[in-house]
């Protein structure tokens, strides 16, 4: 028998419009629909064609960037237990159950809203990650990137994608242009989509801290993200009427040794605030060791010292006020603090 006319939209209902658009081969089975029929309808003059292996267009036409993405998913994720997918309930929108497969690279910054990626549909390729022992190859407009264990993805416009960090990294992976580099991880910033560190840890973990350029970029990042932590500790100070500190200072000890720099400090209270911007690179813990080392001389000296990160200040600006405004006020019930040399930095 002989069909010129795509599928019955009956059986095909409960599914949202997208997903009427674009199924695979096993789900157009379940839907009754035999290899024969299907055979038919992907003739080259036909109603529906072949978007990727076993994943089906149920239009002549080209595809949408939805349907791209849509697509894409449905052949990187694992295939669930044969059978049509279980009616929801009136009202409820069905959820394609991409398992294992998560969208990342280009395509999922440009989804979380990054304007230095191209468009959907300007993008010759969607990178898809699904885990390393999948046997599973790139084909069509699909590159699969393989990993040991997916990230956690964030839903965005019903997608499984990849968290901007990791997105990040695997967009630089195929990067030579430093400008390029340098371009996506500041708006990674200065749009708030993530802190510097996370990038840099992401970075790390997929070992391009070797190519030149993109240390470059990363240097270039974490300068960037400092001046905007400290821009938001200046407002914090001024919105949550925080005494004025001096702002960016060296403390010695008189005739004796430096003790360190410190974003803000209060002399009369002896309160001292500093910003924690490292970066986790391979020399993170040593870092650390020196941050707890100076913590402890200066608080064996008497001065509190509050360190405050730019996620926190980001994310609860109030809370970070408050700590230091507690700090404040505990001055008075602590014993004098040593007198120490304020000089600028």
């Amino acid at each position: 028998m002989t069909h010129n006319t795509p599928l019955s939209p009956r059986p095909l209902r409960h599914l949202s419009e997208v997903h009427r658009r674009v199924l695979t081969a096993a789900q157009l089975r379940a839907h009754g629909v035999t290899t024969a029929e299907l055979n038919e309808q992907c003739r080259p003059d036909g109603p529906w064609r072949q978007l990727l292996p076993n994943v089906i267009l149920l239009h002549p036409g080209l595809p949408t960037s939805e349907e791209r993405l849509h697509g894409a998913l449905l052949y990187a994720a694992r295939t669930s237990a044969p059978g049509v997918p279980a009616q929801p309930a009136a009202g409820t929108p069905h959820r394609q159950p991409y398992t294992e497969a998560v969208i990342t690279g280009p395509a999922a910054l440009t989804l979380h809203g990054f304007s230095a990626t191209p468009p959907l549909l300007s993008l010759d390729r969607i990178d898809v990650l699904v885990p390393r022992l999948r046997r599973l190859r790139s084909t069509g407009y699909v590159r699969i990137l393989r990993a040991p264990a997916l990230p956690a993805p964030r839903v965005v416009t019903g997608l499984p994608v990849a968290p901007v960090p990791r997105a990040l990294a695997d967009a630089v992976a195929e990067l030579t242009d430093p400008e390029a580099v340098r371009r996506l991880l500041t708006e990674a910033v200065r749009g708030g989509h993530c802190e510097p560190a996370a990038v840099v840890r992401e970075l790390t973990l997929a070992k391009l801290l070797n190519r030149p350029h993109v240390v470059d970029a990363v240097d270039s990042l974490l300068a960037e993200g400092r001046s905007i932590a400290e821009d938001r500790l200046y407002r914090m100070v001024h919105e949550y009427g925080l005494p004025d500190p001096v702002w960016n200072v060296d403390l010695r000890l008189p005739g004796g040794p430096h003790l360190g720099g410190l974003d803000a400090y209060w002399p009369d209270q002896a309160v001292a605030v500093e910003l924690d911007t490292r970066a986790p690179r391979q020399d993170e813990d040593a870092m650390w060791s020196e941050y707890a080392r100076k913590r402890e001389h200066l608080e064996r000296l008497g001065i509190t010292v509050v360190y405050i990160t730019p996620k926190k200040l980001r994310e609860a600006m109030e809370q970070q006020a408050a700590v230091v405004r507690t700090a404040l006020m505990a001055a008075g019930d602590r014993e004098p603090a040593a007198y120490v040399v304020v000089l600028p930095r």
